[in-house]
């Protein structure tokens, strides 16, 4: 593992030595693979473009995100700049770095759009925007060549999985009350949670190197100390996922929701479907602590699951009745 690391060292200076000027660039790049983005786009396309497309988004987007913690934790390998302070640090991240979750996030979205687009130049787009977001990860010294390449590997795996099961899947849901579907939500996000738990649990007592934590600390001093084995970021996807499947569900049982209409429909929906996500992030948000405890872990599962409701389910609603949107 050392020889890899070394070797990842090597290619982070190398690009990092092309020149400063890389530094915006590369930014911009990591920001189209970030959580932001996504949280962002996803609502963009699904009250304001296409509710089919957004909602499989939003799916892909947190089953990536959970099977990505789940990974790192596994794995639990060093980032560049923990490893080594030749490198400049040009982000901070906390968890562990394989495999790199912008790649394999990336890989997954961008690749069902390009397979829902089903055209050679949105594939072409697609796997160009892919790249430059991995190779950016690189050049921050935030992973190393092989995170992003497991990254990719996964991503790619998981969409091709994702369009395999999604019709036999759909197709069984289709025939369940809503009832089994909200129950079947939960359960699938309590079964993701819980393979967290028992992965983080073994390797719970691996003491993490000090060169490792020293590097970091001395990278970014203003942040809080590296903490990989932190369980609060699972609980937050499983939340999200949880919400938006049921919200998704209940909305579909009220005659779902068409994301047609005139530009000022949808550009009003936007705006105040953010609203309400600033609302419930705000708000819920400065009411509940970051505490590793069962009810710490409890509150932040409920407070990401209303925010999934909203996006999915009850927005969508409100639009239709302030008649900003038609059902399906």
């Amino acid at each position: 593992m050392n020889t890899l690391y070394e070797l990842g060292i090597s290619l982070v200076l190398y690009l990092q030595n092309l020149g400063t000027w890389l530094d915006g660039p590369m930014q911009f790049f990591s920001f189209l693979g970030s959580a932001e983005f996504y949280l962002l786009v996803m609502p963009i396309l699904y009250w304001s473009i296409d509710a089919s497309l957004g909602f499989r988004l939003g799916i892909i987007l947190m089953l990536s995100d959970g099977l990505n913690y789940i990974l790192k934790i596994g794995f639990h390998t060093a980032r560049p700049f923990w490893y080594s302070s030749r490198v400049k640090a040009l982000a901070y991240e906390y968890t562990f770095g394989l495999p790199s979750g912008h790649a394999q996030v990336s890989a997954a979205v961008f690749g069902l759009i390009a397979a829902s687009a089903k055209r050679y130049w949105a594939w072409l787009l697609s796997l160009l925007v892919i790249l430059l977001i991995g190779v950016s990860r690189i050049y921050l010294a935030v992973h190393f060549p092989q995170d992003v390449i497991v990254g990719w590997m996964i991503g790619f795996i998981t969409v091709g999985l994702f369009l395999r099961l999604e019709k036999p899947i759909g197709a069984w849901l289709s025939h369940q009350t809503l009832g089994i579907k909200i129950l079947a939500a939960f359960l699938f996000s309590i079964y993701l949670l819980t393979l967290g738990v028992i992965v983080r649990s073994l390797v719970i007592d691996w003491p993490i190197p000090q060169s490792w934590l020293d590097n970091a600390r001395n990278a970014f001093p203003e942040e809080e100390p590296i903490n990989p084995l932190k369980l609060l970021s699972l609980m937050r996807t499983c939340g999200a996922l949880f919400g938006f499947s049921a919200g998704a569900a209940w909305l579909s049982a009220r005659g779902g929701f068409s994301a047609r209409g005139s530009w000022k429909q949808r550009t009003i929906r936007f705006l105040l479907g953010i609203l309400g996500v600033a609302v419930l992030w705000l708000g819920l948000g400065a009411l509940i602590p970051e505490e590793e405890t069962l009810l710490g872990y409890s509150l932040y599962y409920a407070w990401y699951a209303s925010i999934g409701f909203w996006l999915s389910g009850f927005a969508p609603a409100i639009f239709v009745r302030l008649g900003l949107a038609e059902a399906q």
